[in-house]
């Protein structure tokens, strides 16, 4: 194996009614860290599973202090078990992985080699992936390609949960909904050099998958949220003012052309429904505008409030604490 140039690894599994594969998933990551050179911690997050699988997991963890277990109440959905494991870790490099033995564990040493390269999130890729094509495959590439047209950074497989990052990218993301999905758009967003490297997916054997076509539409629903956070958080009246704007504008064009009608044909102004639309334009463009300003002064009640800069620092040079 190649240099690594971290000296910590914590990998973070989401568990949810997995019990049929939890003994062979932990055989698996064991024996995939077993020599590396670093200390690892393996962190279960049961995600109220209602089977036995967090007897299993407990078991694990009794025999070896590096495994750590959490167990939600109840089912919160991955990326609440995601944020928990990034909040509970230990580990200078994270390491997600699925508990269902669709993601090989034996793909973690190669991430880490390429991690080690200088970058600071490798994205796995399942280029032949083992699931069904109309209602899993062909909504993920479409998905693939919506995300990464809408957010700039082009990955094939956004969905594979099998990702490595350096802890520092993704601090200061507040996980909800389906977010953990978009999390390298949000390290990219801040500037992370980011690789995708084709991994290992076998066909499940056990369980079932817990996920439908319906996922889709959360993904699209989430993206919108992330596209708003990305581009305008910081000026919300950008997007508030523009379509504001743009209806105004719509409004006045279509009392320009009444206008030119009633010159040119005697057309009455005020039977036309028209007129009607191109008030309600108006009203809704100044309803756009003054919620642009709302926004704008709960983005800075936020930054102010929390002393919460608008930037991110990457690194300095001769700068002290107090420059």
């Amino acid at each position: 194996m190649g240099k690594i140039a971290f000296s910590s690894l914590s990998v973070i599994v989401p568990v949810y009614n997995e019990e049929e594969n939890i003994s062979e998933l932990h055989r698996r990551i064991v024996a995939a860290l077993t020599g590396l050179p670093l200390d690892w911690e393996i962190l279960y997050v049961d995600d109220g599973s209602r089977d036995r699988g967090f007897d299993l997991l407990t078991e694990a963890a009794q025999s070896d202090r590096r495994v750590k277990v959490l167990r939600f109440l109840r089912n919160y959905g991955q990326t609440a078990a995601i944020a928990a494991g990034i909040h509970h870790a230990r580990g200078e490099v994270l390491v997600f992985l699925d508990a269902d033995l669709q993601n090989d564990p034996a793909d973690i040493p190669t991430l880490l080699e390429k991690l080690a390269e200088g970058y600071d999130v490798v994205s796995g890729w399942r280029k032949e992936r083992k699931d069904a094509f109309l209602n899993r495959t062909l909504p993920s590439m479409v998905a693939n390609r919506l995300i990464s047209e809408v957010t700039g950074c082009h990955l094939h497989d956004y969905g594979c949960t099998l990702k490595a990052y350096r802890r520092e990218v993704l601090k200061g993301f507040t996980l909800y909904g389906e977010m953990h999905r978009f999390l390298p758009s949000y390290a990219y967003q801040n500037g992370a050099r980011i690789a995708e490297l084709p991994v290992t997916h076998h066909p499940r054997t056990h369980g079932r998958s817990k996920y439908g076509i319906e996922r889709t539409f959360k993904v699209m629903l989430d993206l919108m949220t992330v596209k708003f956070l990305s581009t305008y958080a910081h000026k919300p009246i950008y997007l508030f003012g523009m379509v504001g704007i743009g209806l105004i504008v719509f409004a006045t064009l279509i009392v320009t052309y009444l206008v030119a009608m009633k010159l040119a044909t005697g057309a009455s102004l005020i039977q036309s429904p028209l007129l009607l639309m191109s008030a309600m334009f108006v009203i809704l463009g100044v309803q756009s505008i003054f919620l642009g300003l709302i926004a704008e002064l709960l983005m800075r009640t936020y930054h102010e409030s929390q002393d919460k800069p608008t930037y991110r620092i990457k690194e300095s040079v001769n700068l002290g604490e107090n420059d």
